[in-house]
């Protein structure tokens, strides 16, 4: 591949991640590894789990279909 397709691919990639909100894991891990060292990591899946939670127990959310 070369560069200028290569970018462009990469570009696609994270502008997809971000906009699905993909990278959500990778903020966090950095914002707790900056901002609280001692802090334990959950798993990916404990992450989510949060913030399904968070996300469905806040009413300005709306509702969740299914």
């Amino acid at each position: 591949m070369s560069g200028p397709l290569r970018r462009a691919v990469r570009g696609l990639r994270w502008y997809v991640r971000e906009l699905t909100d993909e990278s959500a894991y990778e903020r966090y891990v950095a914002h707790l590894r900056k901002g609280h060292p001692d802090a334990v990591v959950p798993s990916r899946r404990a992450f989510e789990r949060m913030r399904t939670d968070r996300q469905e127990s806040d009413p300005r959310q709306g509702f969740r279909c299914c």
